[in-house]
């Protein structure tokens, strides 16, 4: 094994990116109004990611804000555990589309935290025959999800799913 190598642990992950504040305005952060909140996040292979922070913060509302990314994060992990589980138990998707909704609550004092997200997944299966085992996998999904398993909220689903005419 060469000097500045580790042996790959079984089942763990790293991930890495870069987040680079580009909206200083001239004074930097001199007052709160004098700086803008953007932001550009990059990982290698990627594209790069505008974000901001959320209009309310004085954000710009034409990026992506950390709200929007904690949501995204959510919503593409259990699809991408939902489409897992269906395999597994047989289901063949034919499409799915979530819109998914939170809750952030603000504590009075500058900080905050999400009390809820709801995930809204409109599924269509192959065949009728499926639909029972599409609506179960939504469970096993939400078992499998990293991003649902490392939130301290509840994710709640509100699942749809019928099948091809």
């Amino acid at each position: 094994m060469a000097a500045n190598s580790t042996p790959h642990v079984l089942g763990e992950h790293r991930y890495a990116l870069t987040s680079t504040w580009t909206g200083n305005s001239g004074t930097g952060t001199s007052g709160y109004r004098d700086y803008r909140r953007d932001v550009t996040i990059d990982a290698e292979g990627k594209p790069e990611l505008l974000a901001s922070a959320d209009k309310p913060f004085r954000g710009d509302p034409g990026r992506w804000n950390p709200e929007d990314m904690l949501l995204a994060s959510l919503s593409e992990c259990h699809l991408l555990s939902y489409l897992h589980a269906c395999v597994t138990a047989g289901v063949v998707v034919i499409s799915y589309r979530d819109q998914a909704t939170g809750m952030m609550r603000e504590n009075g004092s500058g900080g905050g935290a999400f009390v809820e997200v709801t995930l809204h997944p409109e599924v269509v299966v192959a065949q009728a025959s499926m639909i029972d085992a599409a609506e179960r996998a939504h469970r096993q999904a939400n078992e499998w999800c990293f991003i649902a398993n490392s939130v301290n909220f509840p994710v709640h689903h509100e699942a749809t799913v019928t099948a091809q005419s």
